[in-house]
Order: structure tokens, then C-alpha cells, then sequence
């Protein structure tokens, strides 16, 4: 890569790992310490509000990419992060599940995703994307590995307000590095309205969308069972299950770097894509007969990250590839609106299911639709390599 592509991929991991160093704090304290508030009794309840911010994150992600095609970048990034910081704030200052649930839909409402991957797709070449992609998503793992130690410590000392109240801080200081570290885009084609609808019916997106739905979806179901699972099968209180996921989320990065290699150089991403939904699958169907036992739980957990990460990393370049350069906003903002589609939908109806059928029903369910989008990927025609088109 070159010196502005790698300056462009570390300046856009380092926005996505301060903005998402305060969501991934929450993740494993959310769904126990939110029973402390009122209404915190309702599992239904809590569950919509761990899943709230992708509610509005479905809603404004198009608007959001869209913008960025149009006004550029950077702007729209900065306005988004400025609305992610005012969620913050709400979350921080909420006596009742009802306000976390306004706060995360108002954090939700910096809808940016599409915007910052668009602005990576924008800075680098065709060959060298997916490894932008993976600099971004290898950074959001390490936060999130870091987020797992610190949880619980920072729970113990500021509580979940405060944890919300340094989110906040985290998304202020993107904003300095999108301004100061991240180089400007450059211009793009101008497209013509009309060929709008072309992308957003385009089949092979399609099946990228639904992937990325997912994905998400089953990641926060998983996560209104795993903390429970993890005090109970391997007697860890919350407070020390970072053991567990520290190290998982390290070493499959072990595993994820060579797959995003040889996907890269080797023209095979259609093969380490399915494989990995393969695994995906497999390590669902686990947990349904596995979570009762602490080594195998563990187990399963790595094996959830791997295949996680590998598909975080190819799943935004197929998209990026595909899309034409003038619409990769739009893009990115449909990509990006049915991940946060996910998210909701994962919160909400994992705490219906374990509230009314239990933890199996969870990943019985997820098992299910990673076997419906291990199918439906068959069909997925990556786009030539450079190396390809020229042969």
C-alpha cells in the first residue's frame, strides 16, 4: 500500500475503534447491569434497549450515505459523531429504561458507518481494499478485546452512566482525527438519479445485505445468553469474563489474517466467504449442545470470532467492489442500514426468546438463519480482481 493508503487506513480504524470502544464497554455488562434500573425486571424491555441504537441506525444510514455522496465525506462524518455524542450524554443521564432507550436511539441517529467505509473504499485501490477492511475491522476487535477487560473494572467504578458519559467523550476525539489525520477524499463522478434503484435491486448486493443482517442479528442474540451462560457453565462472575473473551478475540485474529490473505492474493474470497458462514453455522449449532460445559464454551466463543471477523472484513469490500464509485455511499448506506437492522431485531428478539423459550431457543434460532444465508451465498459472483480483469 501506499503511504496515503495506509495513513487512510489507520486514521479510519482509529475513528471506528473510538466510537466503538464505548458501545463494545456496554456489551458485556449491558444486559445485567441494566436489571438495576426500573423496568430493568422486563427482559423484552431490555433487550429493546441494547438493540435500540440500530434501530436508528437503520433509518439514517441511507440518508447518511447519501449525503456523503453528495456533500462529501467528512462532513457528514463529523455531524454524525456530534449526534452519537448527544446520545451519549441522554444514556448518561437516564433513571429508567425508557431514557436508555431514547439515549440509544438518539446515539443510533449517528449513523456513519456507511460514510466512514465509503471514504476508505474512496483513499484505496481495488487490491488493497479488503486489507483496509480488515485494518478497520482487526482495530474494532482489539477495542472490543480491550473493552472486555476494562467493562467490568469501569462498571465497578463510574457504573453504566459512566461508561456512556466517556462514549460520549471517545466520539468528540474521532472528530480530531477525521479532521486531522484522515486525508481528504477525492472528487467523484457525478450519477445520474435514475441508476439509484439499480444498486439498491442490484442481486449480488443483495446478498451481501442480507449477510451483513445476519451476522448482526445473531451477535446480539448471542449476547443476551453468552454472559449468563459463562457465570453458570464456567463459574466466572462478570467481573472476570474477560478471560474468556480476551483471548478468544486475540487468537482468532491468528486465524482471520491468513483467510483475508489468501482471499486477497490468491482470488479466492469466495471460498474463504463461505467457509466462514460455514463455520459460523457450525459454531451455532454448538452452542446448542456445548454451553453447558466451560472449555467448550470457550471453544465456541473463538470459533464465533473467527468466522465474525473474517466475514466483518470481506463483507464491506465485496460491497465496496461491486457498487460503482459514484454510489458507494448509497451503497455502503443500504450495507450499513440492514446491519443496524440486525442489530435491533438480534436485541429485541433475543430477549423475547430467552424470556419465553430459553437460551436454546436463541442459538437454535441463529443456527437457522446461518444455514438460510450459508444457501443463499452460494449464488454470490465476487467481482474480478485487478489481476484478473487484466487477463
Amino acid at each position: 500500500m501506499t503511504p496515503s493508503e495506509r495513513r487512510a487506513g489507520l486514521g479510519l480504524a482509529s475513528v471506528f475503534a473510538l466510537r466503538m470502544l464505548g458501545m463494545f464497554l456496554i456489551l458485556p455488562v449491558f444486559a445485567v447491569a441494566a436489571q438495576q434500573l426500573p423496568g430493568g425486571d422486563n427482559y423484552t424491555l431490555i433487550g429493546i434497549a441494547f438493540g435500540a441504537y440500530g434501530l436508528t441506525q437503520a433509518v439514517f444510514q441511507i440518508p447518511f450515505g447519501v449525503a456523503s455522496d453528495r456533500y462529501g465525506r467528512k462532513p457528514v462524518i463529523v455531524f454524525g459523531l456530534l449526534l452519537f455524542a448527544a446520545g451519549c450524554l441522554v444514556a448518561a443521564q437516564a433513571e429508567d429504561l425508557y431514557w436508555m432507550i431514547a439515549g440509544r436511539i438518539l446515539q443510533g441517529a449517528g449513523a456513519i458507518s456507511a460514510a466512514v467505509t465509503a471514504l476508505a473504499a474512496d483513499l484505496t485501490r481495488d487490491e488493497h481494499r479488503t486489507k483496509v477492511m480488515a485494518m478497520i475491522g482487526s482495530s474494532i476487535g482489539l477495542v472490543f478485546a480491550g473493552s472486555l477487560v476494562l467493562a467490568p473494572l469501569m462498571y465497578a467504578a463510574v457504573g453504566l452512566h459512566g461508561i456512556f458519559l466517556l462514549t460520549g467523550i471517545l466520539s468528540l476525539a474521532a472528530i480530531a482525527v477525521v479532521a486531522w489525520v484522515v486525508p481528504a477524499a477525492p472528487a467523484r463522478p457525478a450519477v445520474p438519479e435514475a441508476r439509484n434503484l439499480r444498486v439498491l435491486l442490484d442481486p449480488q448486493l443483495l446478498r451481501l445485505n442480507v449477510g451483513i443482517f445476519s451476522l448482526h442479528l445473531m451477535q446480539m442474540a448471542m449476547f443476551m445468553v453468552i454472559p449468563a451462560a459463562l457465570k453458570q457453565a464456567a463459574a466466572l462472575p462478570l467481573a472476570e469474563h474477560w478471560k474468556v473473551y480476551l483471548p478468544a478475540v486475540l487468537l482468532s485474529f491468528a486465524f482471520m489474517v491468513p483467510a483475508v490473505i489468501r482471499a486477497e492474493r490468491h482470488g479466492k474470497i469466495k471460498p474463504v466467504f463461505i467457509g466462514a458462514i460455514g463455520l459460523l453455522l457450525a459454531t451455532e449449532v454448538g452452542f446448542i449442545f456445548g454451553r453447558d460445559h466451560g472449555w467448550v464454551l470457550a471453544g465456541l466463543i473463538l470459533s464465533f470470532f473467527v468466522a465474525f471477523n473474517i466475514l466483518e472484513a470481506t463483507l464491506p469490500s465485496l460491497v465496496s467492489r461491486i457498487a460503482p464509485a459514484g454510489q458507494r455511499g448509497l451503497a455502503l448506506g443500504v450495507y450499513n442500514t440492514t446491519q443496524a437492522i440486525g442489530l435491533f431485531v438480534g436485541g429485541g428478539v433475543g430477549g423475547w426468546l430467552l424470556q419465553h423459550f430459553g437460551g436454546d431457543a436463541v442459538f437454535s434460532a441463529c443456527a437457522v438463519l446461518a444455514a438460510a444465508w450459508l444457501w443463499l451465498a452460494r449464488g454470490l459472483v465476487p467481482p474480478p480482481s485487478r489481476r484478473q480483469a487484466a487477463a
